[in-house]
């Protein structure tokens, strides 16, 4: 394998890796918001154990976060599929034929599975 294949297969690793780093961070602050919310009903409810004001304050601070942290998923994403679309763009320069044969069994393959339905 060459240097060209070694660095477009990494590239295409580091952004799933990445990605499943900004994915599991996201799934975090949004279960804090979900828990967050909980609570805030809850208090609001009782109204004892806390000012519905510093509660709906909290809350929305926590979904400020959670916003920001999916806008930031949301960069990290376009970010890494721009890279990879440039690994597989530099592949398919290097390697035209073995591209063109990789398209081809692909839409054999489609066309065989759409056939028979």
């Amino acid at each position: 394998m060459d240097h060209t294949q070694q660095n477009g297969k990494a590239e295409i690793d580091d952004s799933r890796a990445a990605g499943g780093a900004a994915r599991d961070k996201l799934m975090d602050e949004l279960k804090n918001a979900i828990g967050e919310a909980e609570t805030w009903l809850k208090d609001a409810a009782s109204q004892e154990s806390i000012v519905p004001s510093e509660a709906r304050a909290r809350f929305d601070d926590t979904l400020r976060t959670a916003r920001i942290d999916l806008r930031k998923l949301e960069d990290s994403v376009i970010g890494h599929s721009r890279d990879a679309a440039k690994a597989a763009d530099v592949y398919v320069h290097d390697n035209p034929w073995k591209s063109v044969t990789i398209g081809a069994t692909l839409g054999v393959i489609v066309g065989l599975l759409i056939a028979r339905k």
